[in-house]
């Protein structure tokens, strides 16, 4: 199973749904993609809570205007294809509209966050 895909899905249904928070199970992959994901200014807040015996993710959407901020995700490595790049050869994402999500000896990075700290790693996705 891919769990940073069921988390993208996750989180754009809830999206296209209209909710204002989604609650995922809980991992320390999942609970860093989401601290990246609000830095980067596509989700409002992240929290661990309890769901009954379990830990949960807690992840709060943010909208503009009435509109989901997050447009469309494409999984990038998967667990049957890894995809590893180096950082001379990370691209901007939808002409600089998007983000490219990388997990990277320094944690998960932006693109640009990467070409900026010069390390490059696993293409986890791409969102725009």
């Amino acid at each position: 199973m891919d769990t940073i895909a069921d988390m993208l899905s996750g989180i754009t249904n809830a999206g296209k749904a209209g909710k204002t928070t989604v609650v995922l199970p809980l991992s320390t992959l999942k609970k860093n993609i989401a601290d990246a994901l609000v830095a980067a200014g596509y989700l409002k807040a992240a929290a661990t809570t309890k769901e009954g015996t379990h830990d949960a993710l807690e992840l709060v959407l943010l909208y503009t205007k009435g509109e989901h901020r997050i447009g469309g995700v494409k999984r990038i490595s998967k667990p049957s294809k890894r995809v590893y790049i180096g950082s001379r050869d990370i691209r901007p994402v939808k002409f600089g509209a998007g983000h490219m999500f990388l997990s990277t000896p320094k944690g998960i990075l932006t693109d640009k966050e990467a070409r900026k700290e010069m390390v490059g790693g696993e293409v986890l996705f791409e969102i725009w």
